[in-house]
Protein backbone atom coordinates (compact mmCIF):
# COMPACT_ATOMS: atom_id res chain seq x y z
CA UNK A 1 0.00 0.00 0.00
CA UNK A 2 1.32 3.07 -0.85
CA UNK A 3 0.16 6.63 1.10
CA UNK A 4 0.63 9.40 -1.19
CA UNK A 5 0.19 13.18 -1.54
CA UNK A 6 -1.15 14.10 -5.41
CA UNK A 7 0.46 17.79 -5.67
CA UNK A 8 -1.44 18.54 -9.19
CA UNK A 9 -2.74 21.29 -11.56
CA UNK A 10 -6.05 19.63 -13.19
CA UNK A 11 -5.73 19.29 -15.95
CA UNK A 12 -7.05 16.71 -17.91
CA UNK A 13 -3.96 14.66 -17.36
CA UNK A 14 -3.93 15.20 -13.74
CA UNK A 15 -7.78 14.01 -13.70
CA UNK A 16 -7.04 10.47 -15.42
CA UNK A 17 -3.93 10.43 -12.44
CA UNK A 18 -6.59 10.62 -9.68
CA UNK A 19 -8.96 8.94 -11.13
CA UNK A 20 -6.58 6.18 -11.17
CA UNK A 21 -5.34 6.89 -7.63
CA UNK A 22 -8.94 6.64 -6.44
CA UNK A 23 -9.74 3.39 -8.28
CA UNK A 24 -6.90 1.41 -7.21
CA UNK A 25 -6.53 -0.55 -3.62
CA UNK A 26 -2.72 -0.26 -4.09
CA UNK A 27 -2.88 3.68 -3.19
CA UNK A 28 -4.32 5.26 0.33
CA UNK A 29 -4.80 8.87 -1.54
CA UNK A 30 -4.47 11.25 1.88
CA UNK A 31 -4.58 14.35 0.23
CA UNK A 32 -4.53 16.53 -3.02
CA UNK A 33 -2.95 20.19 -2.83
CA UNK A 34 -3.00 22.23 -5.89
CA UNK A 35 -1.01 24.91 -7.32
CA UNK A 36 -0.64 27.08 -10.68
CA UNK A 37 0.14 25.53 -13.67
CA UNK A 38 -1.63 24.38 -16.63
CA UNK A 39 -4.48 27.34 -15.82
CA UNK A 40 -4.37 29.58 -12.82
CA UNK A 41 -4.74 27.99 -9.25
CA UNK A 42 -8.17 29.07 -8.40
CA UNK A 43 -9.46 27.61 -11.57
CA UNK A 44 -7.19 24.15 -11.07
CA UNK A 45 -8.17 24.23 -7.38
CA UNK A 46 -12.03 24.52 -8.50
CA UNK A 47 -11.16 21.72 -11.09
CA UNK A 48 -9.84 19.44 -8.20
CA UNK A 49 -13.39 19.99 -6.21
CA UNK A 50 -15.59 19.29 -9.20
CA UNK A 51 -13.54 15.99 -9.78
CA UNK A 52 -13.74 14.80 -6.46
CA UNK A 53 -17.49 15.88 -6.10
CA UNK A 54 -17.96 13.72 -9.20
CA UNK A 55 -16.62 10.70 -7.92
CA UNK A 56 -18.16 11.83 -4.69
CA UNK A 57 -15.31 11.81 -2.38
CA UNK A 58 -15.28 14.58 -0.09
CA UNK A 59 -13.36 12.49 2.58
CA UNK A 60 -10.29 13.38 0.59
CA UNK A 61 -8.38 16.28 1.83
CA UNK A 62 -7.96 19.46 -0.68
CA UNK A 63 -5.72 21.91 -0.46
CA UNK A 64 -4.83 24.68 -2.03
CA UNK A 65 -1.11 25.78 -2.81
CA UNK A 66 1.17 28.64 -4.75
CA UNK A 67 -0.67 31.07 -7.24
CA UNK A 68 3.16 32.01 -8.59
CA UNK A 69 6.76 29.94 -9.27
CA UNK A 70 9.23 31.09 -7.02
CA UNK A 71 11.06 33.35 -8.73
CA UNK A 72 9.19 33.75 -12.60
CA UNK A 73 6.51 36.62 -12.31
CA UNK A 74 3.91 34.31 -13.68
CA UNK A 75 3.32 30.61 -14.80
CA UNK A 76 3.12 29.87 -18.04
CA UNK A 77 -0.47 28.43 -18.12
CA UNK A 78 -1.25 25.51 -21.46
CA UNK A 79 -3.83 26.01 -23.81
CA UNK A 80 -3.63 22.08 -24.06
CA UNK A 81 -6.47 21.70 -21.43
CA UNK A 82 -8.65 24.17 -22.84
CA UNK A 83 -9.49 27.60 -21.00
CA UNK A 84 -11.15 25.82 -18.03
CA UNK A 85 -8.69 22.76 -17.99
CA UNK A 86 -10.68 20.44 -18.63
CA UNK A 87 -11.60 20.34 -21.82
CA UNK A 88 -14.88 21.94 -21.73
CA UNK A 89 -16.43 19.37 -20.39
CA UNK A 90 -19.31 20.71 -18.64
CA UNK A 91 -19.18 19.07 -14.71
CA UNK A 92 -21.28 19.82 -11.95
CA UNK A 93 -20.12 22.91 -9.06
CA UNK A 94 -19.20 21.56 -6.29
CA UNK A 95 -20.15 22.36 -2.67
CA UNK A 96 -16.69 19.99 -1.39
CA UNK A 97 -15.57 21.40 1.82
CA UNK A 98 -12.63 23.72 1.97
CA UNK A 99 -9.48 23.61 4.33
CA UNK A 100 -8.41 26.50 6.00
CA UNK A 101 -4.74 26.20 5.65
CA UNK A 102 -1.98 26.09 2.95
CA UNK A 103 -0.81 22.70 0.71
CA UNK A 104 2.71 23.56 1.56
CA UNK A 105 1.88 23.27 5.61
CA UNK A 106 -0.36 20.40 4.63
CA UNK A 107 2.69 18.77 3.04
CA UNK A 108 4.95 19.31 5.84
CA UNK A 109 2.46 18.11 8.55
CA UNK A 110 0.96 15.06 7.32
CA UNK A 111 4.78 13.82 6.22
CA UNK A 112 6.30 14.56 9.77
CA UNK A 113 3.19 13.09 11.03
CA UNK A 114 4.19 10.15 9.25
CA UNK A 115 7.90 9.70 8.56
CA UNK A 116 8.91 7.62 6.15
CA UNK A 117 5.14 6.68 4.93
CA UNK A 118 3.82 9.59 2.63
CA UNK A 119 5.33 9.44 -1.32
CA UNK A 120 4.52 12.70 -2.89
CA UNK A 121 3.40 12.66 -6.44
CA UNK A 122 3.90 16.12 -7.96
CA UNK A 123 2.32 16.09 -11.47
CA UNK A 124 2.32 19.54 -11.60
CA UNK A 125 5.50 22.67 -11.10
CA UNK A 126 7.56 21.32 -8.04
CA UNK A 127 6.62 25.09 -6.27
CA UNK A 128 4.74 23.47 -3.50
CA UNK A 129 7.25 20.22 -3.02
CA UNK A 130 10.18 23.09 -3.30
CA UNK A 131 8.73 25.70 -0.72
CA UNK A 132 7.76 22.95 2.00
CA UNK A 133 11.31 21.49 1.74
CA UNK A 134 12.69 25.24 2.64
CA UNK A 135 10.55 25.79 5.03
CA UNK A 136 11.17 22.53 6.52
CA UNK A 137 14.50 21.00 6.80
CA UNK A 138 13.54 17.70 8.01
CA UNK A 139 10.90 17.15 5.30
CA UNK A 140 13.58 15.40 2.87
CA UNK A 141 14.30 12.77 5.92
CA UNK A 142 10.99 11.74 6.65
CA UNK A 143 9.77 11.51 2.58
CA UNK A 144 9.55 7.72 1.57
CA UNK A 145 10.15 8.87 -2.08
CA UNK A 146 8.86 11.22 -4.33
CA UNK A 147 7.80 9.60 -7.71
CA UNK A 148 7.11 12.73 -10.11
CA UNK A 149 6.03 13.95 -13.99
CA UNK A 150 8.47 15.99 -15.12
CA UNK A 151 11.39 16.85 -17.55
CA UNK A 152 13.04 14.76 -20.33
CA UNK A 153 16.10 13.14 -19.63
CA UNK A 154 17.06 11.82 -22.95
CA UNK A 155 14.43 13.46 -25.34
CA UNK A 156 13.20 16.68 -26.26
CA UNK A 157 11.20 18.92 -24.23
CA UNK A 158 7.52 19.98 -25.40
CA UNK A 159 7.74 23.81 -24.52
CA UNK A 160 11.02 24.17 -25.80
CA UNK A 161 13.45 22.15 -27.27
CA UNK A 162 15.01 21.93 -23.71
CA UNK A 163 12.07 21.98 -21.97
CA UNK A 164 9.30 20.12 -20.20
CA UNK A 165 6.15 22.19 -19.38
CA UNK A 166 6.18 21.40 -15.47
CA UNK A 167 10.09 21.91 -14.89
CA UNK A 168 9.70 25.09 -17.57
CA UNK A 169 7.18 27.23 -15.45
CA UNK A 170 9.20 26.96 -11.91
CA UNK A 171 12.69 25.49 -12.65
CA UNK A 172 13.91 27.08 -9.76
CA UNK A 173 11.15 25.00 -7.80
CA UNK A 174 12.71 21.55 -9.65
CA UNK A 175 15.92 22.72 -8.96
CA UNK A 176 15.65 22.81 -5.56
CA UNK A 177 13.92 19.36 -4.95
CA UNK A 178 16.41 17.76 -7.04
CA UNK A 179 18.75 18.72 -4.73
CA UNK A 180 17.42 18.47 -1.46
CA UNK A 181 15.44 15.24 -2.26
CA UNK A 182 17.39 11.78 -0.82
CA UNK A 183 15.42 10.12 -3.95
CA UNK A 184 14.11 11.37 -6.74
CA UNK A 185 11.40 9.11 -9.44
CA UNK A 186 11.36 10.75 -12.41
CA UNK A 187 8.70 9.78 -15.11
CA UNK A 188 9.59 12.88 -17.79
CA UNK A 189 8.60 12.76 -21.12
CA UNK A 190 10.98 10.20 -22.53
CA UNK A 191 8.18 7.89 -20.96
CA UNK A 192 5.15 9.18 -20.83
CA UNK A 193 4.98 9.76 -25.05
CA UNK A 194 4.82 6.54 -24.64
CA UNK A 195 1.28 6.72 -22.89
CA UNK A 196 -0.77 7.19 -26.46
CA UNK A 197 -4.58 7.87 -25.90
CA UNK A 198 -5.04 6.90 -29.06
CA UNK A 199 -4.04 3.24 -28.59
CA UNK A 200 -7.99 2.59 -27.76
CA UNK A 201 -7.98 3.90 -24.33
CA UNK A 202 -11.22 6.72 -25.00
CA UNK A 203 -12.73 3.94 -27.12
CA UNK A 204 -12.85 1.34 -24.03
CA UNK A 205 -13.85 3.74 -21.16
CA UNK A 206 -16.85 4.61 -23.30
CA UNK A 207 -18.20 0.93 -23.25
CA UNK A 208 -18.27 1.49 -18.95
CA UNK A 209 -20.02 3.63 -16.79
CA UNK A 210 -20.42 7.62 -16.51
CA UNK A 211 -17.01 8.39 -14.64
CA UNK A 212 -15.49 6.34 -17.36
CA UNK A 213 -17.72 7.76 -20.08
CA UNK A 214 -16.33 11.61 -19.30
CA UNK A 215 -13.11 10.02 -18.66
CA UNK A 216 -13.37 9.15 -22.69
CA UNK A 217 -14.41 12.95 -23.55
CA UNK A 218 -12.35 14.65 -21.63
CA UNK A 219 -9.34 12.87 -22.75
CA UNK A 220 -10.30 12.72 -26.43
CA UNK A 221 -10.56 16.79 -26.47
CA UNK A 222 -7.23 16.89 -25.30
CA UNK A 223 -5.92 14.16 -27.64
CA UNK A 224 -6.63 17.05 -30.32
CA UNK A 225 -3.50 19.04 -28.43
CA UNK A 226 -1.56 16.55 -27.01
CA UNK A 227 -2.02 12.66 -27.37
CA UNK A 228 0.03 11.76 -24.27
CA UNK A 229 -1.68 10.95 -20.73
CA UNK A 230 1.71 12.49 -18.65
CA UNK A 231 0.23 12.57 -15.53
CA UNK A 232 -1.14 8.79 -14.96
CA UNK A 233 2.19 7.31 -15.44
CA UNK A 234 2.89 8.64 -12.04
CA UNK A 235 0.04 6.04 -10.10
CA UNK A 236 0.66 3.68 -12.85
CA UNK A 237 4.56 3.47 -11.82
CA UNK A 238 3.33 2.80 -8.45
CA UNK A 239 0.56 0.34 -9.04
CA UNK A 240 2.53 -1.89 -11.48
CA UNK A 241 6.31 -0.44 -11.45
CA UNK A 242 7.28 -4.04 -13.40
CA UNK A 243 5.82 -2.37 -16.81
CA UNK A 244 7.96 0.08 -16.66
CA UNK A 245 11.48 0.58 -17.61
CA UNK A 246 13.94 2.93 -16.29
CA UNK A 247 17.97 3.88 -15.67
CA UNK A 248 19.64 5.42 -12.22
CA UNK A 249 21.50 8.82 -12.71
CA UNK A 250 21.64 12.34 -10.82
CA UNK A 251 19.77 15.53 -12.49
CA UNK A 252 20.55 18.88 -12.63
CA UNK A 253 18.00 21.83 -13.57
CA UNK A 254 19.14 24.76 -15.44
CA UNK A 255 17.55 27.90 -14.13
CA UNK A 256 19.95 30.23 -15.24
CA UNK A 257 20.05 29.64 -19.53
CA UNK A 258 17.71 31.67 -22.05
CA UNK A 259 18.07 28.82 -24.36
CA UNK A 260 18.35 25.61 -21.75
CA UNK A 261 15.72 27.12 -19.11
CA UNK A 262 14.36 24.57 -17.52
CA UNK A 263 16.27 21.75 -18.54
CA UNK A 264 17.07 18.51 -17.18
CA UNK A 265 20.50 17.49 -17.41
CA UNK A 266 21.22 13.79 -16.53
CA UNK A 267 24.33 12.37 -15.33
CA UNK A 268 23.99 8.77 -16.01
CA UNK A 269 25.69 6.46 -13.17
CA UNK A 270 27.22 4.02 -15.57
CA UNK A 271 29.57 6.59 -16.89
CA UNK A 272 29.93 8.94 -13.92
CA UNK A 273 30.51 6.23 -10.93
CA UNK A 274 32.12 9.05 -8.62
CA UNK A 275 29.06 10.41 -7.64
CA UNK A 276 26.00 8.23 -6.18
CA UNK A 277 22.70 8.09 -8.09
CA UNK A 278 19.91 9.73 -6.55
CA UNK A 279 17.48 9.76 -9.53
CA UNK A 280 16.09 6.87 -10.76
CA UNK A 281 14.75 7.87 -14.40
CA UNK A 282 11.61 5.96 -16.17
CA UNK A 283 12.32 5.72 -19.50
CA UNK A 284 10.02 3.51 -20.96
CA UNK A 285 6.22 1.99 -20.31
CA UNK A 286 4.42 -1.40 -21.79
CA UNK A 287 1.77 0.26 -23.25
CA UNK A 288 -0.28 -2.14 -24.19
CA UNK A 289 -0.24 -3.21 -20.39
CA UNK A 290 -0.64 0.85 -19.27
CA UNK A 291 -3.75 1.71 -21.28
CA UNK A 292 -6.02 -1.37 -20.30
CA UNK A 293 -4.85 -0.90 -16.71
CA UNK A 294 -6.12 3.36 -16.87
CA UNK A 295 -9.08 1.84 -18.34
CA UNK A 296 -10.32 -1.13 -16.29
CA UNK A 297 -9.73 0.67 -12.91
CA UNK A 298 -11.57 4.00 -13.80
CA UNK A 299 -14.65 1.33 -15.32
CA UNK A 300 -14.96 0.43 -11.10
CA UNK A 301 -15.45 4.38 -10.49
CA UNK A 302 -19.44 4.11 -11.49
Amino acid sequence: MHKIIIDSDPGVDDAVAIFLALASPEIELVGITTVAGNVGLDRVHNNAKRLLALVKRPDIPLVKGCSHPIMTKCSNHTDVHGEDGLAGIPLPESNYPEHSGHAVDFIIDTVMSNPGEITLCPIAPLTNIAIAMIKEPRLADNIKDIVLMGGAAFTQGNVTPAAEFNFYVDPHAAHIVFENAHHVTMLGLDVTTKADIRSGLCNSLEKQGHIAQITAAMSRKYAEFDPFLHDPCVIAYLIQPEIFSSVEGNIYIECGSKTLFGHSLVTNSTKNKVTKPKCTIVTDVDSSKLMPLIAERIGTLG
